[in-house]
């Protein structure tokens, strides 16, 4: 078409440059609509088919706001078809919003078409505003309309069992198996699965240290469940707990028996304690009393020594005599050989 202009052009010497232009101009703009049509032709074809109502300059316009055409033409196409227009404001531009608020377009709309399917009461504003607090609106649905059975404890988190004592200190380990609802209208703000795992567990631990023996919970562990579900565990929760069911149950451990042998133990070695003490203030008691008795020995020795002394001064006094003093002799001799008959040492102790 270009080469057809430039001869007539140069044929015809009344053709003026701005016309030359203004076919160029021309011919760029077709070229340019061919290019644009050509790239949002099929989803505008699928649109106008579907009754999407959206135009090919809407199309254009997404583009240039950073906005994927395909997924937001193909999701309010699901929302055509669904149904869900006659009951939702769902506009292209809220589409929009919610694609460039990092939102997943096509998740919301095929969770409000399982929802309007399953009659759950769940509208645009509710499930974009989900969608955005970064939970899974989809699967919630899901759950809602598909109850899912979840382990307590979590076996990809925690190995072992849950591990409670009976009144009659007998340890019962248990598996339990919960099986629960979402709740859409909660899941903005509601606890996870987490905490009613959580939940159950601390439910059930406390449930069996209530029993008086732990027969009565082998016979029948639904006695358990019932006072678990009664206790509320789904309050303030994403999810509504439809039944617990004790999977596995398990004897443990007479923690009873093992705490009153430690408690015996311990009580032996405190009266070892105390008998050591006692042993050892005694003998200390002893050696206080020889300690003394060795002082009153000193002391004796001490005044046996002023004995001398003191005849001395009586001799020299004129209080003592010689002959009281030979009688006080013959009197001492006798004492020292009555000793030695009766087998008493100089020491006051009989000899053996």
């Amino acid at each position: 078409m270009l080469q057809a202009f430039l001869l007539l052009a140069a044929d015809d010497d009344e053709m003026t440059p701005l016309l030359l232009g203004g076919s160029i101009v021309v011919f760029v703009l077709f070229i340019i609509f061919i290019a644009v049509f050509a790239r949002y032709a099929t989803l505008w074809i699928q649109a106008k088919m579907t009754r999407a109502d959206i135009g090919l300059a809407n199309l254009v316009m997404m583009s240039l706001r950073k906005v994927n055409p395909t997924i937001i033409v193909r999701s309010k196409i699901m929302a055509v078809q669904a149904g869900l227009t006659r009951d939702y404001p769902i506009t292209t531009r809220a589409l929009e919003a919610h694609y460039l608020a990092n939102g997943n377009v096509p998740n919301v709309i095929r969770a409000l078409i399982a929802a309007h399917r399953a009659g759950l009461d769940l509208d645009w504003q509710t499930a974009q505003a989900i969608d955005l607090a970064g939970r899974d609106i989809l699967d919630a649905v899901r759950t809602s309309v598909y109850p899912k059975v979840i382990d307590c404890p979590d076996p990809t988190k925690h190995a072992g069992t849950l591990d409670a004592v009976a009144g009659d200190g007998i340890q019962l380990r248990v598996r339990a198996r919960v099986t629960v609802r979402t709740n859409v209208r909660q899941l903005i703000g509601g606890a996870t699965e987490e905490t009613v795992i959580a939940r159950v567990g601390q439910g059930i631990v406390q449930a069996i240290g209530s029993t008086q023996s732990y027969m009565q919970v082998l016979e029948n562990p639904d006695r358990i469940s019932k006072v678990v579900l009664n206790q509320g565990l789904e309050a303030n929760t994403a999810f509504e707990i439809v039944s617990i069911d004790i999977a596995d149950i398990d004897v443990g451990e007479n923690i009873g028996a093992r705490l009153s042998a430690d408690k015996a133990e311990a009580d032996v070695r405190v009266a070892q304690a105390k008998a050591e003490e006692q042993r050892a203030s005694e003998f200390a008691r002893e050696q206080e009393m020889v300690a003394r008795v060795q002082e009153n020995r000193a002391k004796v020795v001490l005044a046996e020594a002023e004995v001398p002394r003191a005849m001395a001064e009586a001799f020299n006094s004129g209080h003592l005599g010689l002959i009281d003093y030979y009688e006080l002799k013959n009197v001492q001799a006798d004492t020292k050989m009555r000793d030695s008959i009766a087998g008493v040492g100089s020491d006051g102790n009989t000899k053996t």
